[in-house]
């Protein structure tokens, strides 16, 4: 007989069936028993137990135990011994029992080094289990305490078999799982600990980290206590790990590939002796495939980054695509400047990595790709390209690999596979297959659309319809052109056997610009999910991980439809409107502890985004336009993005003049800052030409008594503005939303407000505007906000000496910077804790200079390698080589942009140390000049000047020599 208490109290007879036990008291009665078998349980606490009012009386006890061993009969002896009874069984026979034997076996086994088994074992432990332990005695001690033990053993089995999945190589799986565990158990260390490798090893380096961080704050407010030597150990193996965001990898394939395996072996072997190979031919024959089984074979690269170039509209937009794909921001978290284009950020990302860039589809933009293809082979010796083209890119070194359709087997072996996934048991002629096949030139496009089709068709039926509709003769060699028509005919005859309601939706989602969730398609498309998949079987639309996308060659004839049916525009408004939904509701969320969930989400609808912009900009549909821009300001600016919608932002600004539109005074102000963004005098003119009448908007919108829509806007205006010409006014118009309602205004009104009090030498009142600011943006669960207070009080902490404090805190601003992927803000930190180390620790700040010139020349960051090369050239002036210094202050001078706030303390003491240089060669006249310049970059000559250049980060020896070059009487 077995016996179960994980749960209900069960019994079942040897051959299966359940044993019939009665009701509550019998039950309860039987897993007192069970609990320890084989041991005495004395009567009176069976009675006290089963019964805590005391109703149970002995006799009535006796008469549950009699009637218990009738429902037992000869599977079970309940015996009495002395004062109390026993039940006498297999120990096995109990599932506690064989839980903790399965579940000490399974741990043994993972100790041993073999996972396989230990889940095997492990798995079959927790299957034991129907629900809570003991749940028919709630309110007994005895079975309290060993239901204790028991969960706690099956969390431990839990953990170990989560354990061995993850040496298995099963991070994805167990995520979901353990994300619910550690929701359960926030104090539960290992499960914190197995949840961040597994993130980590899904590349979600980030989320990881937040988990330690949450933990943490868990075990220090309910515990009052730090995270285990473990733990910690884990965490800092998490921050030594490059954290450089991973290139897009090729798009993920749900069906076999047939009949390419040589010229997948072609290709890579063409791809070690060329840096450029264009895989050549029409539509449909396959080229994306082929280019996607190489890069996923590594194409003689160490990594591979995969760019889909069909969604772009235009040229513009294509090394904003490449940065995107690389996984690179096009400006820092806190905007540096736009100094250096698209291209030259992607030139220095790239110029050091050994890479596959994968162009995909690149005919609608031949002479844009040719050109940028040339310019970073030609800058970025490591790398190499694939691109996937209807015609060449006509550029010097370009290797041509013709894509031809299939030969006849493996078109026949396409067919039979295709064709047998929608239809169970499929067989056929290989006679009739093939001369299907032939008359679809053996095109695998145009293949699959019409295997699909043998879901509904008979075989002969289906080859006499093509027969009608391709008018198939003696063809003979084909033309890429007579096959474009014959893939066209295909594609226009899968469309017309599609049914009504088919059709409506396939041409409506002709509007995404890429891939998009089930969700997103639905609503835009006005259809249902079983439309979608209707649309997926007969091969219209591909599905990978709940994403559904169009092959461009589909998409083509579909927009198409879309004209003739009269649904552009309204389809088109439908889906920019969907945007303006999403992004707006991201909005929030992205200044809350919730913003690593909700970047991906709104990150894999980027594409979508930009060209809903591009449509509501050109229609023109200006209210929605600038909604637009304004609610996807935070988005654009935390993934780094602004520069990608510059060109879109000056086109609605020039079509709409130098007047904010009535009632959208703050979503032009945003739009102006957009459009600043711009690389180049572009951006420059548009800013000029419209800050003044955007300033006045802002100020309207947020008059200080009352809250503005978007706050992010509110900062960022400041931050733009602190080195133009009315800078006291930005500074004004932040720090009046001390008192504001809105929380995130608030927080940044304080931090705005400290550099007033720094202003007026009064650096305790600063430090406590700061910690307030800090205050705010925590208790929001924004890491950027609390990074960049962070930081500033690392500087304060500094500047008074506490270098300690200063390193705590800048260290702690990195972790958030890199759970956000911000490679130019870690960079920016990483110099910061060089300063702090460079007076004590002088190898230790050459580290920090180094690691952030090395995360500064990957994300193309001009600006803080500028920053890192100072640091560089102090520590060499430190150690006297004054050549050395001198090149790398004189490299980092070129790089500096001197219109961008963060460029002001790195020009600074790149000017000083200069002189420096200067004067410790005798040079007197030279050294005076770069002192006085320093002092100018600041406007350091009054009263304040002291305080200035230390919060700056300069020495006092450092500050004397410009105070005495500046005022000479000093």
């Amino acid at each position: 007989m077995q016996f179960g208490i994980l749960g209900e109290t069960r019994a079942w007879h040897g051959d299966g069936n359940e044993v019939p036990l009665g009701g509550p008291a019998r039950r309860a009665l039987l897993a007192l028993l069970l609990v320890r078998p084989g041991e005495v349980v004395p009567t009176d606490r069976l009675a006290d137990e089963i019964d805590p009012t005391g109703a149970l009386s002995a006799h009535s006890l006796q008469s549950q135990v009699s009637r218990l061993r009738t429902a037992l009969g000869a599977g079970a002896a309940i015996e009495r011994a002395g004062a109390g009874y026993r039940i006498v069984v297999d120990p096995d026979g109990v599932d506690t029992s064989r839980f903790e034997r399965l579940a000490g076996e399974g741990r043994a086994a993972l100790a041993d080094g073999d996972p396989g088994r230990a889940v095997v074992l492990l798995r079959e432990a927790l299957e034991l289990w129907r629900g809570p332990a003991l749940a028919d005695l709630p309110e007994s001690e005895t079975a309290r305490a060993a239901a204790v033990r028991l969960e706690e053993r099956r969390l431990g089995a839990l953990e170990d078999r989560i354990e061995a999945g993850l040496r298995l190589g099963e991070h994805r799986a167990v995520v979901p799982e353990l994300r619910e565990l550690v929701g359960c158990h926030p104090l539960r260390e290992r499960l914190a600990g197995l949840l961040m490798r597994a993130l980590f090893a899904e590349g979600g380096q980030a989320e990881a980290l937040v988990v330690f961080e949450e933990t943490r704050r868990h075990l220090a407010d309910e515990l009052g206590a730090d995270p285990s030597a473990e733990l910690t150990a884990l965490h800092r193996e998490l921050l030594s790990t490059d954290p450089t965001p991973s290139p897009a990898a090729p798009p993920a394939q749900l069906t076999s590939f047939v009949g390419r395996a040589d010229e997948v072996t072609e290709v890579a072997e063409a791809l070690r002796v060329a840096r450029l190979v264009t895989l050549l031919g029409p539509g449909g024959v396959g080229k994306t495939r082929l280019a996607v089984e190489v890069a996923g074979g590594g194409g003689a690269a160490d990594q591979v980054c995969f760019v889909e170039l069909a969604p772009l509209r235009d040229g513009a937009g294509l090394p904003h695509a490449l940065l995107g794909a690389l996984g690179l921001r096009e400006n820092g978290l806190q905007m540096d400047g736009g100094a250096k284009t698209p291209v030259d950020r992607l030139i220095a990302a790239l110029a050091d990595q050994v890479l596959l860039l994968v162009l995909d589809n690149c005919e609608h933009l031949v002479d844009e790709v040719a050109g940028l293809a040339a310019r970073l082979l030609a800058t970025c010796p490591r790398l190499r390209v694939l691109a996937t083209s209807r015609e060449p890119l006509s550029i010097i070194g370009e290797h041509l690999f013709p894509v031809r359709p299939l030969d006849e087997d493996a078109a026949v072996r396409l067919f039979t596979e295709r064709a047998g996934a929608v239809r169970r048991g499929f067989t056929a002629d290989p006679e009739v297959v093939r001369r299907i096949c032939a008359a679809l030139d053996d095109l695998p496009l145009a293949i699959e659309l019409t295997a699909a089709r043998s879901r509904t068709l008979d075989i002969d039926d289906l080859a006499a319809r093509l027969d009608d509709l391709l008018a198939v003769g003696a063809r003979g060699t084909r033309t890429a052109d007579e096959r474009h028509r014959t893939l066209r005919s295909v594609v226009a005859w899968s469309w017309d056997l599609l049914s009504e309601p088919e059709q409506r939706a396939a041409r409506r989602f002709t509007v995404f610009a890429g891939g998009t969730s089930a969700q997103s398609a639905l609503r835009v498309c006005g259809t249902d999910a079983d439309t979608l998949e209707a649309l997926a079987d007969k091969s219209l639309l591909e599905v990978a991980s709940g994403r559904y996308r169009m092959l461009e060659t589909i998409r083509a004839y579909g927009a198409e439809r879309l004209d003739a049916a009269g649904e552009r525009e309204s389809v088109r408004r439908a889906h920019a409107q969907h945007l303006l939904e999403l992004v707006r509701t991201a909005d929030l969320h992205l200044r809350r502890t919730e913003q690593l969930e909700w970047l991906p989400v709104v990150a894999a609808e980027h594409g979508d985004l930009l060209a809903a912009l591009r449509w509501a900009v050109e229609e023109p549909a200006v209210e929605m336009a600038f909604e637009l821009f304004a609610a996807a300001f935070n988005y654009l600016w935390i993934r780094g993005a602004s520069a990608s919608v510059a060109p879109l932002a000056i086109a609605l600004l020039a079509s709409v003049g130098e007047a904010a539109p009535d009632g959208l005074g703050e979503e032009y102000a945003a739009c102006v800052l957009l459009a600043g963004a711009a690389s180049g005098e572009a951006g420059g003119q548009v800013w000029q030409r419209h800050r003044a009448t955007a300033g006045k908007a802002l100020a309207a919108a947020w008059p200080g008594d009352r809250s503005g829509r978007y706050p992010v806007v509110l900062l960022l205006w400041m931050m733009r503005n602190a080195g133009g010409p009315d800078p006291q006014g930005a500074f004004a118009l932040v720090s009046s939303q001390r008192d504001c309602p809105e929380p995130w205004a608030q927080a940044a009104a304080h931090y705005v407000s400290g550099f007033g009090h720094l202003g007026r030498r009064d650096p305790a009142a600063a430090e406590d505007a700061f910690g307030q600011a800090l205050e705010g943006f925590r208790s929001l669960g924004d890491r950027w906000g609390i990074a960049l207070t962070l930081d500033t009080l690392a500087g304060v902490a500094g500047a008074r000496g506490d270098r300690t404090r200063a390193l705590a805190l800048t260290d702690e601003a990195l972790v958030l910077t890199e759970q956000l992927g911000a490679l130019e803000d870690s960079a920016d930190l990483l110099v910061n804790r060089g300063d702090h180390l460079a007076g004590d620790d002088p190898a230790g700040a050459r580290n920090a200079y180094a690691h952030a010139a090395a995360l500064a020349r990957r994300a193309g960051s001009s600006t803080y390698l500028a920053a890192a090369l100072r640091g560089l050239g102090d520590i060499a002036l430190e150690e006297g080589n004054l050549a050395e210094a001198e090149r790398l202050y004189s490299e980092a001078l070129e790089r500096i942009d001197p219109h961008w706030i963060k460029s002001l303390g790195p020009r600074v003491r790149t000017l000083v140390g200069l002189g420096r240089v200067a004067a410790a060669r005798s040079h007197h006249t030279e050294a005076r000049n770069h002192y006085r310049q320093a002092a100018e970059v600041t406007d350091t000559v009054g009263a304040h000047a002291p305080e200035v250049l230390r919060m700056l980060g300069l020495s006092e020896k450092a500050v004397q020599s410009v105070l005495e070059a500046v005022v000479p009487d000093r």
